[in-house]
């Protein structure tokens, strides 16, 4: 190993070529040096190149170009010597779900050929630090997400690696899950020397390692410590407020307009946080939107976003044609039924959308949800969040009509689900965390299905289609197989089907995650879009800064109801206005399971 390196790569180029297609360049001429002994990170947009830059350096695959060393050895010749002496979790990590903790971690040292010996010391101190030694008889099956990903890191671990590669450890894993395993890590890289390269789609998570690689369509962007990438906006960033009655997306959505004077802007602790072009003048975009506004500290998303959306803007290629909206404005009359800026305002109103009283759901003697109640207006934008493995999922089933109650009242858009759940699903838009599309159908044949599936008429069909081809921007990609859309029209097609009986309620069920941050933002500015026109929403997610969006949230953990309010609320009550809803999220959750017991 040169320089104290323990991967080196240098002109590193991978292309594939699929069956009957041209070429495809995965990474396309990468230079690149892991320090040994250090915790690195990888970020970049979903199909950047990070995953198979990973399976090269585990002897996965070959480079077309460049060279490649890890361990002090070119990965060519000597793919088998390497694979001996690192460990690698893939996203989809293959644990046994019909096997307990302690039989997985066995079958992968048998797999390993760790010597019993080893295994007297090497579980025990695996088990201590993941947290699972109390839960070794336990199938895997029944984990929550979180404690799986903890199994799969021990068992990536029953052998002690020169080098671990994680890819994406933590996707679709609740804040509280993620903390403690990069607790985990962290420990590794400091007591043990462990040298970890792990990609990550949360800035928070890269903001813990020495050095950062940004890569986005198979190129190396930058890289450098977190407080190098960070410097990138330096002087750019800025917090505005919104004026009572106005939802922070709304003002997010005014400033991501304006593509002539800002990079990016996110809902951010109760403010919206932007990042103004490098020669674009403060007083343009004061005359623009006539909102004070105050210097903000930059932070590393914002390097990231500066890098990715210059880029973007070069690359025509890999550019997503913009969606058209309908004009936003600062009057909180545009918001259905004069504004949403209080759960006081919202009951004064009208009747609700969403009805949900003592709501119970049981799998056999396990209670999934117990006694959940809480009301959803026209046009909100409701949040359902909860850890892994804490009822949210079951509730936002149930709301869907996807899984009967097992007692309690559940009304969505005035039909009570207990007696006519078809006729409440023709009031609902369903958009699955994968985007349930068939992929070998074309863009036309999807849309045509679902039209069927949410029973319009062929007529009502054929009319609805050109709007939302049109409204969509899906025109030319008609034709088009679903799986071979880019990452962000697939999400958009999913959209479009889910909307094309025109719905009164929308739900979302993770709907970003897998997607890259633009295509993200342009999300959000659909969403806000739609509940101007009344839509109601119901989303959850794994991306706490999202429920910056929300009017307002409801956090479940252990089958119960552990807090209800608006972002705002939530903060005051637990943390104040400088927290974020991560730590608002981590805190609401750790004081319940202080009074009712931790989670098994």
């Amino acid at each position: 190993m040169r320089d104290g390196n323990i991967v080196e790569a240098k002109e590193l180029v991978k292309r594939f070529t699929p069956k009957g297609t041209l070429p495809v360049t995965a990474l396309d001429g990468i230079d690149l040096s892991l320090a040994t002994g250090c915790l690195t990170a990888v970020i970049g947009p979903d199909g950047a190149g990070k995953t198979t830059l990973m399976r090269l350096i585990a002897g996965l695959l070959t480079p077309t170009e460049g060279t490649l060393r890890v361990l002090g050895m070119d990965v060519q010749g000597h793919e088998q010597e390497i694979q001996n002496r690192l460990s690698y979790m893939p996203q989809k990590f293959g644990l046994y779900e019909d096997l307990t903790i302690a039989e997985n971690m066995t079958l992968y040292a048998n797999l390993h050929g760790v010597p019993e010996e080893t295994r007297a010391t090497r579980f025990p101190h695996l088990l201590d630090m993941t947290g699972l030694a109390k839960f070794t008889g336990r199938l895997a099956g029944k984990l929550s997400g979180g404690m799986k990903q903890k199994l799969g890191l021990a068992c990536t671990l029953v052998r002690s690696p020169d080098l671990l590669l994680l890819d994406e450890p933590t996707v679709g894993v609740d804040p509280l899950s993620r903390r403690e395993l990069w607790d985990i890590l962290q420990r590794l890289s400091k007591e043990e020397q462990l040298s970890i390269f792990v990609s990550t789609a949360y800035m928070d998570e890269a903001e813990l390692c020495r050095r950062v690689y940004v890569m986005n369509h198979g190129r190396l962007l930058a890289s450098g410590s977190p407080e190098e990438l960070r410097g990138l906006a330096r002087g750019r960033c800025y917090r505005m407020t919104p004026p009572a009655g106005v939802p922070m997306r709304v003002l997010q959505g005014l400033l991501l307009d304006d593509r002539e004077h800002i990079v990016d802007a996110v809902p951010e602790r109760g403010a919206v946080h932007f990042i103004r072009r490098e020669n674009a003048a403060e007083d343009a975009i004061r005359a623009r939107l006539p909102l004070p506004f105050e210097a903000a500290a930059e932070r590393l998303e914002d390097g990231f976003m500066i890098l990715l959306r210059a880029d973007e803007e070069k690359n025509a290629a890999g550019q997503t044609e913009a969606l058209a909206f309908a004009p936003l404005s600062l009057d909180a009359n545009q918001a259905p039924e004069g504004g949403i800026d209080s759960d006081d305002s919202l009951r004064a109103k009208e009747a609700p959308i969403i009805e949900v009283r003592e709501l119970v759901r049981k799998f056999g003697d396990f209670t999934a949800v117990d006694k959940t109640s809480f009301e959803v207006h026209r046009g909100e934008v409701f949040g359902l969040l909860g850890p892994n493995g804490a009822g949210k999922t079951t509730t936002f089933r149930m709301l869907c009509g996807l899984l009967p109650l097992t007692s309690g009242h559940l009304s969505v858009a005035g039909v009570n689900l207990r007696d006519a759940r078809t006729e409440a699903r023709a009031n609902i838009g369903y958009v699955a965390q994968k985007f349930s599309l068939y992929g070998n159908l074309t863009v036309e044949q999807n849309l045509s299905f679902f039209g069927g599936a949410y029973g319009l008429s062929r007529e009502k069909i054929k009319q609805r289609l050109e709007e939302i081809l049109r409204e969509f921007h899906l025109e030319d990609y008609r034709h088009a197989p679903a799986e071979s859309l880019p990452g962000g029209y697939k999400q958009r097609l999913s959209m479009a089907a889910a909307l094309l009986h025109q719905p009164r309620i929308l739900f979302l069920d993770e709907p970003t995650s897998g997607i890259d941050p633009l295509a993200r933002r342009d999300f959000w500015r659909q969403i806000t879009d739609l509940a101007v026109k009344g839509t109601t929403i119901i989303v959850t997610t794994h991306f706490m800064e999202e429920a910056e969006y929300c009017d307002r949230i409801m956090i479940q953990d252990q089958g119960k109801l552990r807090a209800l309010g608006t972002p705002a609320d939530l903060r005051a009550q637990n943390g104040g206005e400088s927290a974020t809803m991560n730590e608002v999220f981590i805190r609401i959750v750790e004081k319940a399971r202080e009074k009712g017991g931790a989670a098994g």
